[in-house]
């Protein structure tokens, strides 16, 4: 049985090789056939037949690459002033800071206690620290570009939280 599907399909994709035949009729329009005309002439589709575009790309203007100028950006931390001591049972710290020149687009800033990110990259100069430990800390400010390259670093700034402790000194009862 499938020798004779086989079969069958042979014969019938042989004759679908038929010849393909053009002629023009008498108002000059060419036509194609599989079957013969008067004054038709077979096609060979032997030969190439695939399309060949060629793209004319107009000249390009000779471009000098821009000098990319490096911008040299200065990071000051305004406040808390250096060795300041901050009260605040809380852990809260307030940190304002000053760019110059101003921040490219894209960038942004990041305030780093102990060399650890403690907010989230932000455009505002005035970051708001919360639930940091008492004792001995240096914060540091990096502008950051979008490719997370670091643009300029604010030199460190050593400050000091203190937080009322409960645990105060023993008192004498009478």
């Amino acid at each position: 049985m499938r020798a004779i599907l086989l079969i069958g399909l042979l014969i019938i994709s042989a004759s679908s090789l038929a010849t393909v035949y053009r002629w023009v009729d008498e108002n000059g329009k060419v036509h194609y056939s599989d079957e013969p005309k008067a004054n038709a002439e077979a096609v060979d589709l032997n030969q190439n037949t695939q399309n060949s575009m060629t793209i004319n790309t107009p000249p390009q203007a000779s471009v000098t690459p821009k000098e990319t100028t490096q911008v040299s950006y200065t990071v000051t931390i305004i406040s808390p002033q250096e060795e300041a001591t901050i009260r605040d049972n809380n852990g809260d710290i307030s940190v304002d800071v000053s760019v110059a020149p101003k921040l490219p687009k894209g960038a942004k800033m990041i305030l780093l206690v102990d060399g650890v990110a403690a907010t989230e990259p932000q455009t505002s100069t005035t970051f708001q620290l919360k639930g940091i430990f008492r004792g001995e800390h240096n914060i540091v400010v990096n502008v950051v570009a979008q490719s997370g390259k670091v643009l300029a670093s604010s030199s460190p700034r050593k400050v000091f939280l203190h937080q009322a402790s409960v645990f105060g000194p023993a008192k004498k009862s009478r």
